[in-house]
């Protein structure tokens, strides 16, 4: 808006460009001014400049980990005055975050009045002909860091001949 109003003020006038279009004509030259002179933005954006720049180091050199606590912390430690709001707003303008670590998903819930399954290979894993003996074991993988996203992975193997008949993945 403030494009159309510095190309057509020769023209126009600001003031009626102004009256016409919702802006206030006080606006359009504090704009022409905070271009001109970047000293004379409000102080609260000089920190956030500032702080920004040292939120962005502190988070680059921990490779992408620290959340807000820790950049905050790192930051007291360094000397710096900020409040954890700020660090966590400035994160949030900055698109940045850190990793955390999720709950384990419990995947077993044994209880000793439930009924197991036979052995009916009573641990003997060995076979005397192929094809005789088929064993299989699930196995549970985190596929994501940043979210809670657990694969269940089953494969088949044949003991004898020690080789993979399939596997089954969720």
């Amino acid at each position: 808006m403030v494009d159309f109003i510095h190309n057509n003020k020769d023209r126009y006038g600001v003031d009626a460009i102004c009256r016409i279009l919702p802006i206030a004509a006080s606006t359009y030259y504090r704009t022409l001014d905070l271009a001109d002179n970047p000293e004379h933005r409000a102080k609260r954006d000089l920190h956030d400049e500032h702080h920004a720049e040292q939120i962005k180091r502190i988070w680059k050199e921990s490779s992408g980990r620290y959340g807000v606590r820790k950049v905050w912390q790192q930051l007291k430690r360094e000397g710096y005055i900020i409040a954890r709001c700020t660090v966590a707003r400035l994160m949030q303008k900055l698109g940045i975050q850190g990793v955390w670590r999720g709950k384990n998903k419990q995947t077993t819930r044994s209880r000793d009045d439930q009924k197991r399954a036979d052995d009916l290979v009573k641990r003997n894993f060995n076979a005397d002909h192929p094809d005789q003996l088929w064993v299989s074991d699930f196995t549970y993988i985190q596929t994501a860091l940043l979210h809670k996203d657990l694969k269940c992975k089953a494969p088949l193997i044949e003991p004898n001949l020690r080789r993979n008949l399939g596997k089954w993945s969720t």
